[in-house]
């Protein structure tokens, strides 16, 4: 029997995007979406544009606080930064993003709660590595986003 996919990317889908783990962590994280924080600078080399105004669509990304060992001098408080893509299904946004010239590449899986982004994270290179993900949809063009160590953000 063929097992369909949740996701709307065609790739391995997110392990329990709403277990206890994300709902705990969940409870834990608040984003503000302040001019203070972390991702209200933008960071993008260029804008990539976001003419009608939807959430879907490219995005850039970048993360940090998890170094990679297999990439020789990463480091926990390093940016890694690439592209990423958008698509909405139902009450949930999948966030498809990659980093280090695209050779990686990871899926968020989140219920979309107002603003608020509730879910889980695997690299899809590395299925073992999961995490939940909490994020917040300040504008069309920013969307703050925390992770176990550290942050998961978008811009365009």
């Amino acid at each position: 029997m063929e097992q369909r996919m949740r996701n709307p990317f065609g790739v391995m889908d997110v392990p329990d995007p709403n277990d206890e783990e994300v709902v705990k962590f969940a409870a834990e994280v608040e984003l503000t979406g302040t001019s203070d924080d972390a991702n209200a600078q933008a960071w993008t080399r260029a804008s990539i544009g976001n003419d009608d105004g939807a959430i879907e669509g490219d995005w850039s990304s970048r993360w940090n606080g998890g170094a990679d060992p297999t990439i020789p001098g990463d480091a926990a408080n390093k940016w890694k930064q690439g592209q990423a893509q958008g698509k909405a299904a139902g009450d949930r946004l999948y966030l498809l993003f990659d980093w280090d010239n695209g050779a990686r590449r990871g899926l968020i899986d989140a219920h979309r709660q107002g603003r608020r982004l509730v879910g889980r994270y695997i690299n899809l290179i590395n299925p073992t590595i999961t995490s939940p993900w909490i994020g917040l949809i300040v504008s069309n063009d920013r969307i703050d986003g925390q992770w176990l160590r550290g942050r998961l953000d978008f811009r365009r």
